[in-house]
């Protein structure tokens, strides 16, 4: 079979595949009642149904991806929806381009697909006209309409074909990227770090700091500032007063009466046998010594972790606990009568019975209703507190009058002090203004705050004083890479005047045949590939000062497949992508030669019928 037909076969299936998809997932009996379509190409309209369907498909696969449902808005935000309206546009300007051009498919490449595909097979895999209609039937579509889209879909899967088949990257595209990617370096590298300078770094002069303060204005800028009085409360605060009932500490042990007393338990691998006898047969060799356990798991076409049961009780056992918990030790038993026949049980282990007494957790379950109950109590109260807000109160009267506290913060970005820990708080703070009302906004604890803005400080260069701690730092650490950058570049003016690499008194570590994502650090790979045998280099990074000599410049490497296979995945994507590009130049000038209408109400309905 040619290349050609082999890819558009696969079109074939995989538009077909996608079509019975959405008609499973979607129905396609006039979605947008009296409107029929959402535009046209041309003279090719668009349907209300086949862009349902296309959305549909476009959310649901998304859905899968992420594992949870997607509603409309957050598929527009996606741009999923876009992507399906641009689906259906394409697919009509190629059915459009197929009518001009005269292109259709024969009764019996369409009988051939129709009779081919597994979902109107029956039992014994071969077509079955029954179960053709019935699915036709259920997603209301009749078989004239389906033999009909499948016409149309293989006449544009043709189209599609004499675009993208065929499409080749030139050798010398694969050889330039094989290059690049598999060539190799040998290369010598020393690595300077503080701990190697010649001389210990001191204290800046007064010229010096008054420099590295002027030069770092960004760096010793104090952002803009929030100063903010809040009042608060959180069940933290209210915790002291609350008190909690022993009826209630009783209730909430027994309700997870299961996490704290569990029964004696085995672990326990079940080997189920047709019939009693051949049950026995197994066991005499298993007590015998001619086989082991896992070897007559084997035998029945199984594995041990077929036969895992796990940690079990005794009522998850039936009929064979009193055997099972009656044993002592590890070991097997058998043949023991069970729902599903006869079986060996191997017993692995004894879980003895575990009690956690009220007594234990009395001080945990205690938190635990004092925290929920604060929660309430703060729930009951927010409804007051609003009002009284509302009625003009500030933050100090509710301090006064409530049980909220009161308190002050500088704010800004990245402040994460105190309140500011909280996330509801950094979000309230971060967009209030100078004269905003102050509003009660929940805590993720289930707290509550209000905030005022009292005055907003705009950045300011911090004081050489309150930073000059920084500015020194700062300075010795510039300093530090200076020195080093110096022994460094002598050191390079020495392999470059013809010093070997054996004469240096530094170490040097010796790198051979490595490609570019074996260089290390990684960030020298650029400079490493960059330089001329014989040549060196000096880098700086992440504080420490390299000088680099390449050795050697060597070929990919001989006979490695996987490198081989490297340039043919390559020059194939290469050329997909060249055939993408060739087919989207061509759908969109379809289109502009077409003309394209759409109607925005008809779109809007099939929207509003999407959850």
């Amino acid at each position: 079979m040619s290349k050609a037909k082999k890819t558009g076969n696969f079109l074939v299936w995989a538009i077909l595949l996608l079509l019975i998809v959405g008609l499973g997932g979607f129905g396609v009996t006039n979605f947008g009642g009296t409107v029929q379509r959402i535009g046209k190409v041309g003279d090719t309209p668009i349907t209300v149904d086949e862009y349902a369907r296309e959305l549909q498909q476009q959310i649901r696969a998304a859905e899968q991806q992420i594992g949870s449902q997607i509603p409309l808005a957050q598929a527009q935000a996606m741009g999923i929806v876009d992507r399906a309206r641009r689906r259906v546009v394409t697919s009509a300007a190629l059915d459009n381009e197929v009518s001009r051009l005269g292109i259709s498919v024969g009764d019996a490449t369409v009988k051939e697909q129709v009779l081919s595909y597994s979902a109107f097979q029956g039992a014994d895999g071969a077509f079955d006209r029954e179960t053709y209609s019935y699915v036709l039937q259920q997603n209301g579509m009749s078989e004239a309409e389906f033999e009909e889209q499948i016409r149309t879909e293989t006449a544009r899967t043709m189209l599609e074909g004499a675009i993208v088949t065929g499409v080749q990257m030139p050798d010398v595209y694969g050889d330039v990227l094989y290059e690049f990617i598999a060539a190799r370096r040998s290369y010598a590298l020393v690595e300077l770090t503080e701990n190697d300078l010649q001389a210990a770094i001191g204290q800046p002069g007064k010229a010096e700091i008054e420099t590295i303060y002027a030069e770092n204005t960004e760096r010793f800028t104090a952002p803009e500032t929030k100063q903010i009085t809040y009042a608060w409360m959180t069940p933290d605060m209210l915790l002291p007063t609350v008190e909690v009932d022993e009826a209630a500490l009783r209730d909430l042990y027994q309700q997870r009466i299961d996490e704290y007393v569990t029964p004696e338990r085995r672990l326990v691998e079940r080997l189920v046998y047709p019939s009693r006898e051949e049950a026995v047969a197994a066991k005499e060799r298993l007590d015998a010594g001619d086989a082991t356990f896992k070897d007559l798991v084997a035998e029945r076409g199984l594995t041990l972790d077929d036969v895992d049961l796990g940690d079990v009780s005794r009522e998850d056992l039936g009929a064979a606990a009193d055997a099972v918990f009656a044993m002592e030790a590890p070991g097997v038993i058998g043949p023991v009568e069970t729902e599903f026949g006869p079986a060996l049980i191997r017993m692995n282990a004894v879980l003895a019975a575990q009690e956690t007494t009220l007594k234990d957790v009395r001080d945990e379950l205690k938190a635990e209703l004092a925290a929920d109950r604060a929660r309430r109590l703060i729930n009951q109260r927010m409804s007051a507190i609003k009002d009284k807000l509302a009625a003009g109160a500030t933050l100090e009267q509710l301090a006064q009058e409530t049980d909220m506290a009161l308190g002050q913060i500088d704010y800004f970005d990245g402040q994460d002090q105190g309140i500011a820990g909280y996330e509801a708080f950094r979000a309230a703070a971060a967009e209030a203004a100078l004269g905003d009302f102050p509003e009660i906004v929940e805590l993720e604890d289930g707290g509550i705050f209000a905030l005022r803005v009292d005055e907003v400080i705009p950045p300011r260069k911090k004081p050489l004083d309150a930073v000059r701690d920084e500015v020194v730092a700062l300075w010795q650490q510039q300093e530090t890479m200076r020195q080093l950058e110096n022994q460094a570049q002598a050191i390079k003016t020495r392999l470059d005047s013809g010093t070997p690499l054996d004469a240096l008194t530094e170490p040097v570590e010796r790198v051979r045949a490595v490609t570019r994502s074996g260089v290390t650090p990684a960030g020298l790979s650029q400079t490493v590939f960059d330089l001329a045998e014989g040549e060196t280099a000096v880098v700086t990074q992440n504080g420490s000062v390299f000088v680099v000599q390449v050795t050697a410049h060597l070929p990919p490497e001989a006979g490695n497949t996987t490198t081989a296979r490297l340039r043919t995945t390559l020059q194939d994507q290469a050329a997909q992508g060249v055939a993408q590009d060739m087919f989207g130049y061509f759908a969109q000038a379809m289109l502009e030669r077409a003309g394209m209408t759409l109607n925005e109400n008809a779109i809007n309905a099939v929207h509003a019928q999407i959850p």
